[in-house]
């Protein structure tokens, strides 16, 4: 298989132009191809005068082919190179499990820890103190439409975790040999072809939920058991080795082998965990707010004209600085076409996040606009006293937003102190944001650091994208769980290690809320190489 660089393309080119460039870049004959496949399709827009699409492409050919365009490539710039495939394959357990694997947590960690022990023969029982999809889908509209929570089955907690009511985003800078295999699995059960090759995959919120039931559906078919609904208490431990888990009610489950896929907003588990004298620790997070644009516009600030005229998809955009205060500033989780959302699991507090469609056409564009937190700036040098800090400012939200999960909102020009009579954007430009929002001033649910960051870093991202500092953009704060501020330490064999430093056999943190992931397809690999972990051990 030969791989090749950096093939352009006019946008609206047919897909038969594609064949003709890498066959004239080979200097081959289209009948030469045994098969060929995208590799990666990412956008040139740095020249807005003649913005491209640009291809890696594989190819097979014969043997004898690929040899000729080898030779004539030989010592030229690489932009033709062999490749080799290395499928994963999942290895045999090394040794019987006394009791069936025990999964705590069904987000993206959970699914694929527990999709490896149903296809090693183990039939997983998988925690999940959410309700199922077909629960979880009523219970978030009721939410976001009359501010009722609930603090079990939520945005955050249920099947598929917090990443089923958001943007689907399949990005991820670990360059884990599993993300592809776990692309692989996904389009496998629904998802659509393109997230293989994408530059910036993603699902949407719509297909990632059929996506989610069919992979459950996959696992109980395989024997595995899903108890929806049922919170993990405490872990049973003795002699240094996992031998149970306590659950809410009374009850408990015998297990020898325990993931921990719990998410980054499992603030109650965190804290039985802590009391239990496992080994956590500060970790840094970030904190910020959701920004909205029109999308036309930012599709004008990076393309330069709409994107339909441009034959291209909605515009997206990654910015970043550092202050004079050597603050990190930085958008994340940007949705185009998306709708800012309520994504509170506790009760009396606030929280957003950003969600979009597979299609994208939403009005709005939005992103977390976020500003880097460290430990040094928590209450005190409690493990937990991140999600202490968490907790103050979406309180402080909640009770500026007026209660009801109403969400503190304020235009750009106003939060950076600019007058401005321009009405075009404002008269357009709506929240999103469901239950509603307040108009307020959003400083008083932000740290001093965090706004003082935010308003030096605004004007600068315009600089980037022009429009980006319009002053009737809106911001919806606040943006408060991007990631955990706790880490569960464990050893190199990914067991937890205890508060002496000692290994808990058989217990194995994974995924966001331990610390180790951010995002969907990271979390997924966790989960992996725990299962895979726990399949290996040999004790």
């Amino acid at each position: 298989m030969l791989r090749l660089n950096g093939i352009k393309l006019e946008p609206g080119a047919p897909r038969d132009a594609l064949v003709s460039a890498l066959c004239s870049m080979l200097r081959i004959d289209p009948a030469d191809l045994i098969r060929w496949r995208i590799a990666k399709e990412s956008i040139d827009a740095r020249n807005k005068a003649r913005i491209l699409w640009v291809y890696n492409v594989d190819v097979e050919l014969s043997p004898e082919t690929e040899c000729r365009v080898l030779r004539r490539y030989s010592g030229k710039e690489a932009c033709v190179r062999k490749i080799e495939e290395h499928p994963f394959v999942l290895p045999k357990p090394a040794h019987a499990l006394l009791h069936r694997p025990v999964v705590c947590g069904f987000g993206p960690c959970g699914i694929f820890a527990a999709l490896v022990f149903a296809r090693s023969g183990l039939r997983p029982i998988v925690l999940e103190r959410g309700g199922s999809m077909e629960e979880r889908i009523p219970a978030v509209e009721t939410f976001w439409d009359r501010g009722r929570l609930d603090p079990n089955c939520n945005v955050q907690f249920g099947e598929g975790g917090a990443g089923t009511f958001s943007d689907g985003k399949l990005t991820t800078g670990t360059g884990d040999p599993l993300n592809r295999y776990i692309l692989e699995e996904l389009t496998a059960v629904g998802a659509p072809e393109d997230i293989l090759y994408k530059q910036k995959p993603h699902v949407g919120t719509d297909r990632l939920r059929t996506i989610v039931v069919n992979l459950r559906k996959e696992i109980l078919a395989l024997g595995g058991e899903i108890r929806f609904n049922t919170c993990m208490e405490d872990i049973k431990i003795q002699k240094g080795r996992v031998t149970g888990i306590g659950l809410t009610g009374g009850d408990s489950i015998p297990a020898d082998t325990v993931v921990l896929a719990l998410g980054h907003s499992a603030r109650d588990s965190f804290r039985h965990l802590h009391e239990q004298g496992l080994f956590m620790e500060q970790k840094s997070f970030s904190i910020g707010v959701r920004i909205e644009h029109l999308q036309q516009e930012i599709d004008r600030g990076r393309y330069g004209m709409p994107a339909e005229i441009a034959k291209l998809p909605p515009a997206e955009y990654k910015l970043a600085v550092r202050t004079a205060e050597n603050r990190g500033v930085y958008t994340f989780c940007m949705c185009p076409g998306g709708y800012v959302v309520a994504s509170a699991s506790a009760e009396g507090g606030v929280v957003t996040n950003g969600m979009s469609f597979r299609s994208r056409t939403g009005r709005n564009a939005n992103a977390a606009v976020l500003v880097d937190v460290r430990p040094s700036d928590y209450p005190s040098d409690h493990p937990l006293a991140g999600i202490e800090f968490q907790e103050e400012w979406e309180q402080k939200a909640f009770r500026a937003g007026g209660g009801g999960y109403r969400a503190p909102a304020e235009r750009l020009g106003s939060f950076l102190g600019i007058d401005s009579d321009q009405k075009d954007w404002s008269e357009q430009l709506m929240p999103t944001y469901r239950p509603g929002v307040a108009w307020t001033r959003i400083e008083q649910c932000l740290p001093l650091f965090a706004v003082e960051a935010l308003r030096e870093a605004f004007p600068r991202f315009g600089r980037m994208l022009p429009g980006f500092d319009h002053p009737a953009a809106i911001l919806t704060a606040p943006e408060s769980r991007s990631s955990s501020p706790v880490r569960i330490r464990r050893s190199l064999s990914r067991e937890a290690l205890d508060v002496r430093g000692e290994v808990v056999k058989g217990l194995y943190p994974a995924g966001e809320g331990a610390g180790y992931a951010g995002g969907i397809l990271s979390a997924a690999a966790d989960g992996i190489h725990s299962a895979l972990a726990a399949l290996r051990s040999k004790e």
